[in-house]
């Protein structure tokens, strides 16, 4: 990854490339709201941060109001501290992100709201392993739909990941081709999870970090 500032971001932000996503990390708390996101995507637009104006989705996905570069997809995640914000063009990606921690009822949780195959999967690993495993299907599930712009109501057992050492796998997406999705974990740190996902062609993901204050 890659430390940079905001003269830096603004430089790097005109050279997004339409087979690319740009993910940046950053320093995150509660108070700071969208403010963190408007100065982001205001370098990918040419603007102050403050001039940009987001929209809600009928479910609550931010987006760039009308009179902003529509081409301009992105979406954002925040928990423990930090934030990740993916940005591409012509693209809806999805991200999400967790702080690993302890789970005890990760299993009662699966068993409630996932599917019998990610259910008996996660069942059979040992306590010690089960929390991330839990919480690497829960990204790349929640990734998914916020990428088709649904939150959780549309059920999280109408899609059905795998997750092996080399890659996360998209097994099932009611109505819709799985063929048509990408699907990637994050290589954050050892303290996070975080998956990434979107409907199109394979991109090449660039990973960086926001330093604070930057």
């Amino acid at each position: 990854m890659i430390a940079t500032h905001a003269l830096t971001l603004a430089k790097l932000a005109e050279h997004l490339l339409d087979d690319e996503i740009h993910v940046w990390r950053l320093d995150y708390q509660p108070q700071q709201r969208r403010e963190p996101l408007r100065a982001v995507l205001g370098a990918y637009l040419g603007i102050d941060g403050d001039r940009v104006v987001l929209t809600d989705g009928e479910h609550g996905r931010p987006a760039l109001a009308s009179a902003h570069d529509q081409s301009l997809g992105f979406n954002w995640s925040h928990s423990g501290g930090h934030a990740l914000i993916a940005i591409g063009r012509r693209i809806a990606p999805g991200i999400d992100l967790e702080r690993l921690r302890v789970r005890p009822r990760a299993l009662e949780i699966a068993k409630r709201y996932f599917t019998d195959d990610e259910t008996s999967a996660l069942a059979v690993l040992p306590m010690s392993a089960r929390h991330a495993a839990f919480l690497e299907l829960w990204t790349a599930k929640e990734a998914v739909l916020k990428a088709l712009g649904r939150g959780l109501a549309f059920g999280l057992d109408r899609l059905s990941v795998t997750s092996t050492i080399d890659r996360l796998s998209l097994q099932r997406l009611e109505g819709d081709d799985i063929q048509a999705w990408q699907l990637q974990r994050l290589p954050v740190d050892a303290t996070l999870v975080a998956a990434l996902a979107w409907r199109g062609e394979a991109r090449r993901i660039q990973l960086g970090t926001l330093a604070s204050g930057g």
